[in-house]
């Protein structure tokens, strides 16, 4: 159980896999459905905070660097600039349905990164990144069990 609990946590934690690759672990595994779903999205719901302060402080240290501050400051006006209009219409909601399709590069990592280059608040970006895993882990519960149970019956 405990080598079970600490796979689906570094699944669950992988920038590739996340709560994508952690949850049907899981399940797999035979952890009982509603505690892979609050085990995964919990863990995966610590990236956008950890993550966005992980950024600031490196990028804060870095800044001191004459080369970095140059590219970096041209670099992220750029991003900022790029899609000012789309971040002023769909903003946090839009960084929610991001994170939520549960395909390849739109998890919370991806989400969290995105929303720091924009320069969105972490007070506004969290609570949107967790409602895409909320949502996400959702979608992959349900996918994973449907599939769990087709494979139950075609094995039959």
């Amino acid at each position: 159980m405990t080598r079970t609990l600490l796979l689906t946590a570094l699944l669950t934690l992988a920038p590739v896999s996340e709560l994508r690759g952690g949850l049907p672990f899981a399940l797999a595994q035979g952890l009982h459905p509603v505690f892979a779903y609050l085990y995964c999205v919990t863990l995966n719901s610590l990236v956008a905070p950890l993550l966005y302060l992980f950024l600031n402080t490196i990028h804060r240290a870095l800044l001191g660097i004459p080369v970095y501050h140059r590219i970096a400051e041209r670099l992220l006006e750029r991003a900022r600039r790029k899609v000012h209009d789309q971040v002023e219409r769909y903003g946090m909601w839009g960084l929610m349905v991001f994170v939520a399709v549960p395909l390849p590069v739109t998890g919370a990592y991806t989400g969290t990164l995105g929303a720091w280059i924009l320069g969105l608040p972490l007070r506004k970006t969290a609570p949107a990144v967790t409602l895409g895993v909320v949502i996400a882990g959702i979608i992959v519960l349900l996918v994973t069990l449907t599939g769990i149970e087709t494979l139950k019956f075609i094995v039959k």
